[in-house]
């Protein structure tokens, strides 16, 4: 499955947050019980110890984001797993749990914490920990991270990939302000309900082509977030480029966004494929998709399909069918399951000359 740009960013834009009044859990609260169905790798865990702390992160594993944050999860819990830390991955929200197993035995060393999946919960589509603790405190999107210090407090609740050694170090020590973290917390979900309506505010505009009513809440949004979240904003102001077709800017900002991303395999992936397929684009920078796409085979030292098949399809578009057949069977020769297949039916397609069925 290829993610577009977009969606990335408004998926942290335009699922922020719940109405306070329905967030019932938050950070300087005791944790949540656990309530897992099975546990499929390490040690159960049956509750919060007094002398441990842990991270229970909420995962899937159709969730891009959520794969690119496992290594950084595995290298926290292999830092500091023989001082006290343990590191939970909850499957969550699973489209076919069948899935989880084969997933976590092909991750190998790559994933070695403990990974449970959800209990039912009765009819309901979500599970028993999806509820008490992801809807609880709010949290609409994955991949999710809670901090459970040594009194079982809900220390920290964030993107995993934003937990820190430092902070971790903290915890574990027993000196992290707890009490602080709750005030910053409290203050971070205000200002999400402002952004969310400010993003709501940009995609009105957009729907309308009121091209100036979406720079001035791009502008709200910008003054709203932190300064180290303000480059998400170029993505919906290269969505609007793309909408007013002035490609000339929009690749402009493709080029920026690429550039200062260099070790992020899945933006790129992502950035190139929007550029190669998105059917609101009537003027293709396929070269620059192809640089694009070239920066993320070597941020994933050629070993995602994914990426791969991007590349390959920039090649094509571009008449360079030989190279784009080889670097298709590349994406073949590192996939398997269900998207091995269809990456060789892209390849028997490319072979022949043409675009695979629902891709011209």
């Amino acid at each position: 499955m290829k993610w577009t740009v977009a969606a990335v960013a408004w998926a942290a834009a335009l699922t922020l947050s719940q109405a306070a009044e329905d967030i019932t859990l938050k950070v300087g609260d005791p944790a949540p019980k656990l309530q897992v169905a099975k546990w499929l790798q390490g040690e159960p865990v049956k509750g919060f110890e007094k002398d441990k702390t842990y991270i229970v992160e909420f995962w899937a594993t159709w969730c891009g984001p959520c794969r690119v944050s496992i290594p950084h999860l595995n290298e926290l819990h292999e830092k500091f797993k023989d001082k006290g830390l343990i590191v939970i991955g909850q499957d969550v929200w699973e489209r076919n749990e069948d899935e989880v197993p084969k997933f976590v035995q092909k991750m190998g060393e790559k994933m070695t914490y403990r990974v449970a999946l959800d209990a039912k919960n009765g009819d309901q589509d979500r599970g028993r920990m999806a509820e008490t603790w992801m809807q609880a405190a709010g949290q609409n999107g994955i991949p999710t991270a809670f901090v459970v210090d040594k009194k079982g407090t809900i220390a920290w609740i964030g993107h995993p990939m934003t937990l820190n050694e430092k902070l971790l170090e903290e915890v574990l020590a027993g000196t992290f302000d707890v009490k602080k973290a709750a005030a910053e917390f409290e203050e971070k979900e205000k200002s999400k309900t402002a952004l969310q309506t400010t993003f709501r505010d940009f995609s009105r505009a957009m729907s309308d082509k009121d091209w100036s009513a979406a720079e001035t809440a791009l502008k709200k949004a910008d003054e709203l977030l932190p300064e180290s979240q303000r480059k998400m904003l170029q993505m919906p102001r290269f969505n609007m480029l793309i909408a007013k077709k002035d490609y000339k800017a929009a690749y402009g900002i493709a080029r920026e966004v690429s550039e200062a991303s260099l070790d992020n395999a899945l933006l790129q992936n992502q950035l190139a494929w929007q550029i190669l397929t998105d059917k609101k684009i009537e003027e293709r920078d396929l070269a620059l998709a192809e640089t694009i796409a070239r920066r993320g085979v070597a941020a994933s030292k050629e070993k995602d399909s994914a990426i791969l098949d991007t590349l390959a399809r920039a090649l094509f578009d571009q008449g360079k069918k030989d190279e784009a057949i080889k670097t298709q069977q590349k994406a073949v020769d590192v996939s398997d399951g269900e998207a091995k297949e269809k990456l060789q039916s892209t390849l028997d397609s490319y072979k022949k000359g043409k675009l695979p069925s629902g891709q011209e």
